[in-house]
């Protein structure tokens, strides 16, 4: 993709960058999945509601359960089944987030404080688990053997990629390639099995379920760069944790990775210090930025996550024109110009 080709493209999106034509298309199926969250996570064990629904009610857009509703409509489908495996859907991803905190020792989530700096690690951890068994309690209810096998495998895939991500923190030598394998495991995969089922219970056709997979991973894939981006560009109060916070952690991401392969002598030292040995003064944010800006790394990490924008649009073109698919062709774009 030229640069003047990215300039067209990001025009366009700018035009239709919004969530809210999806959003109200799935908002009364949205109300019932939140009603089932509730109700499901009541347990006599009083940290166990009272950490997932902290996490869960802290302001998340529920992206994930409503491709999963979203998909669904696209085949007319107007049972419960979607609306319950949209929540199993929003379990699993709450679980990883309390997981995903803790192997972080992350301070924010959503603009307030982690559940992990409040209750600990280890209540953090079972509580996941905890989430985690009702997502499947979930599935199993539905008595749909496809949409079963979909969920558990994202669940393993998930474990994976948290797992690879591990063995490469503070990990200079990572290759573009490797990320793009964490970023699938742990984010795109999430996003593909969460359309990928709309299309199961919609009874769609293998070429549907496939391409509502490819748009779901495709989705995926560019909404976890510009998160990476927004690490440091964004506003901390619009973005909803600490700005900053990968840096902080030296956790590399691709807009470094693309910076410190082009790196001179004296920059690659710089990365070094702050990302690997994480001795970080007063400044070293401000610079990091100023060489990520330097080797181009943002327009670099934006125009792949363009690339993959452009295939989740391609996915949905084989399905007719529909106020849903209209509306799921925007969120393409409001994943490209998002602020949080």
């Amino acid at each position: 993709m030229t640069q003047e080709d990215l300039k067209i493209f990001k025009e366009e999106c700018r035009k239709l960058a919004s969530l809210e034509p999806l959003m109200s298309l799935v908002r009364n199926d949205l109300a019932q999945v939140n009603e089932i969250i509730l109700e499901r996570l009541q347990s006599p064990v009083v940290l166990i509601p009272e950490i997932a629904g902290y996490l869960i009610k802290s302001g998340g857009k529920r992206l994930r359960p409503v491709l999963t509703l979203a998909c669904a409509q696209l085949f007319k489908y107007q049972g419960k089944k979607a609306v319950s495996l949209a929540a199993s859907v929003e379990f699993i991803h709450t679980a990883t987030l309390l997981h995903d905190d803790v192997v972080d020792d992350s301070i924010l989530r959503r603009g307030q404080a982690s559940a992990n700096q409040l209750w600990g690690n280890q209540a953090s951890v079972l509580v996941g688990d905890f989430l985690f068994s009702l997502a499947f309690e979930l599935m199993v209810e539905q008595e749909s053997l496809p949409a079963l096998k979909v969920l558990s495998k994202v669940s393993a895939t998930i474990a994976q990629g948290e797992v690879l991500q591990l063995l490469h923190i503070n990990d200079l030598a990572m290759t573009a390639e490797k990320y793009l394998e964490i970023v699938y495991a742990k984010t795109a995969t999430l996003f593909a099995a969460a359309a990928h089922i709309g299309a199961i219970i919609g009874q769609g056709s293998i070429e549907d379920e496939q391409n509502l997979k490819e748009f779901g991973h495709n989705l995926g894939m560019a909404f976890q760069l510009i998160d990476d981006i927004l690490d440091y560009t964004a506003d901390e109060k619009t973005l909803g944790k600490a700005v900053g916070d990968d840096f902080r952690e030296g956790k590399i991401t691709l807009p470094v990775i693309y910076s410190y392969q082009v790196s001179d002598h004296n920059e690659k030292e710089f990365w070094q210090r702050v990302m690997v040995e994480l001795t970080q003064e007063e400044g070293d944010f401000d610079h990091a930025y100023t060489l990520l800006q330097k080797h181009q790394a943002f327009e670099k990490t934006i125009s792949l996550a363009s690339e993959y924008i452009q295939k989740a649009e391609q996915s949905l073109f084989s399905f007719s024109v529909s106020p849903i698919r209209e509306a799921l062709r925007e969120t393409c774009a409001f994943v490209m110009q998002r602020k949080n």
